[in-house]
């Protein structure tokens, strides 16, 4: 498809400033929402780039993500004129302050040697060794058959 070299330059610095692109699969649409192109114009760029290795293209519902490699980093910046300091803002490391503390002025605490010995017989309270876990010895469960989906329910003889 012919598009007009100041679009492909629009569609490229677009791609270049972010190092991604999204555009809605609307051949129809007048206008990209982002670039003052014909969505067409940019999905087939897109596709273009995609063809020769320069943009990866990823399609989630009814939208068209691309996202610049290495290649197409070097490719833009040469069909762009731009020099080598230049890179896309998702590039680009964000240098963030460290996370306030949440807890305030409070100080920290002492280092109390691995797990926590005030709740140490929590479950084993009264343990005796010689006391076996489990039912008891003279529990004996009884299983007649007929109940849910077996065989019917007997009759009691009475």
């Amino acid at each position: 498809m012919y598009i007009p070299t100041a679009n492909r330059k629009l569609i490229c610095q677009a791609l270049f400033k972010d190092g991604v692109l999204v555009a809605k699969k609307d051949y129809n649409a007048p206008r990209h929402p982002e670039i003052n192109v014909p969505n067409l114009e940019v999905i087939k760029a897109m596709q273009s780039l995609t063809s020769r290795g320069f943009v990866k293209t990823q399609f989630s519902w009814q939208y068209y993500y691309y996202i610049i490699t290495d290649e197409g980093l070097a490719y833009l910046r040469e069909y762009l004129n731009l020099p080598q300091d230049v890179v896309p803002s998702t590039f680009k490391k964000v240098v963030r302050a460290p996370a306030p503390s949440r807890f305030g002025d409070r100080p920290e605490r002492e280092d109390r040697g691995g797990f926590r010995r005030d709740n140490e017989g929590y479950r084993r309270r009264n343990f005796d060794e010689n006391r076996k876990e489990g039912a008891g010895e003279g529990f004996r469960p009884e299983f007649r058959g007929g109940f849910g989906r077996g065989r019917p329910q007997q009759q009691q003889q009475e």
